[in-house]
């Protein structure tokens, strides 16, 4: 890489870790990001995507995040999310929710995590659980409602950012007491996971590039009320700036300088 592209790179990785330290308050404040591994699995959402598939571009306050969807698996929830990003619906949203070890949640043009939307005239889509996709870590996916008049998918998501040993023996144990394939219960084990959502929400996409920027937004401090509950609402804003839909391998990143 030529000498001046090294200088943008690192001229960029200091933007991002400024962006950081702005929204997310002090680094003392949050939790410590975690040290992923690289997984290697057959399983689908482990592998790269392949040129034309469908992708999503997150443009964040805190830097690019790239998932590939799924429509094949997940019709209704790609089609809603696709529909609502093409519109404009998503940009400039806030990620209202940021539970460490958990997932990382926006969607909502409220900015609430009460409301949502859809294509279809605002009405929920149901439940696509597919064997296929799973919540892995990295997993994007549709958040459902649950209460009052909706039940269903909306306009929210989240992405999976369980901690890497989030799925022991134990549950590995009761994964393949309950049908999963050896492929799934080792991605799970070695990339952690949340599967006690499985066939709960839908997954209808996964991060292949940018999980480092969902863990800085997961790993931020949070507001904590009067009474010492957490609200799990990040302590500063954090901004989906816009949501471009295209095709793989998509135009540039913006934060990345390619080698030549």
């Amino acid at each position: 890489m030529p000498k001046t592209k090294k200088l943008r790179a690192a001229a960029c990785f200091a933007a991002l870790l400024a962006l950081c330290l702005t929204a997310c308050s002090s680094a003392e404040d949050g939790h410590p990001r975690p040290d992923r591994p690289v997984v290697e699995s057959g399983e689908r959402q482990f592998t790269a995507p392949s040129d034309g598939d469908l992708i999503a571009i997150f443009d964040t306050s805190l830097g690019e995040v790239r998932a590939v969807l799924y429509p094949d698996a997940a019709p209704m929830a790609v089609e809603n999310f696709v529909g609502l990003a093409r519109t404009g619906y998503y940009d400039g949203t806030a990620i209202w929710r940021c539970e460490y070890g958990f997932a990382v949640q926006g969607g909502d043009a409220t900015g609430t995590g009460t409301g949502g939307s859809t294509i279809w005239s605002n009405n929920p889509y149901p439940l696509e659980a597919s064997a296929d996709l799973r919540h892995y870590t990295g997993a994007l996916c549709a958040a459902f409602a649950s209460g009052g008049d909706v039940q269903g998918g909306t306009s929210q998501f989240y992405f999976v950012t369980a901690l890497p040993d989030s799925v022991d023996k134990s549950m590995q144990e009761e994964l393949a007491a309950n049908g999963y394939t050896e492929s799934q219960i080792a991605a799970y084990a070695d990339g952690g996971g949340l599967p006690y959502l499985d066939n709960t929400d839908t997954v209808f996409g996964q991060v292949y590039m940018g999980m480092d920027v969902v863990d800085i937004m997961a790993s931020c401090p949070t507001v904590v009320n009067e009474d010492g509950t957490d609200t799990f609402r990040p302590d500063g804003e954090i901004i989906v700036n816009k949501v471009t839909i295209t095709t793989y391998p998509g135009p540039e990143p913006a934060t990345a300088e390619s080698a030549e």
